[in-house]
């Protein structure tokens, strides 16, 4: 089981001629090139968005809370409106005059 010898390329690309023709070989090849750059820059471009999403992990991991403030709260009280005139009812002020 040795490596591949120079003659067995050779005897390769002749069963490649016979089989596809010399005209289709070229054809071929460009297909299969094109095919590769595809490959090679959608895998790229996945190495990116996982690069990119570990910054922003730590981007988000380097977050921290606020210290506490030293601000006692008071309990919640419904805020109180200025007082309204005592009500007169309208009968006994037609009286009183």
């Amino acid at each position: 089981m040795g490596a591949l010898k120079p003659w067995h390329i050779a005897v390769l690309v002749v069963v490649l001629i016979l089989l596809f023709g010399a005209k289709r070989l070229p054809d071929a090849a460009r297909s299969l090139g094109r095919s590769l750059r595809i490959i090679k820059a959608e895998t790229k471009s996945l190495a990116d968005d996982d690069r990119d999403l570990a910054e922003k992990a730590d981007a988000q991991a380097a977050r921290q809370p606020l210290p506490p403030q030293n601000v006692q709260q008071q309990p919640y009280a419904a805020p109180q409106q200025p007082a309204a005139p005592p009500a007169v009812d309208p009968v006994q002020r037609v009286r009183d005059n």
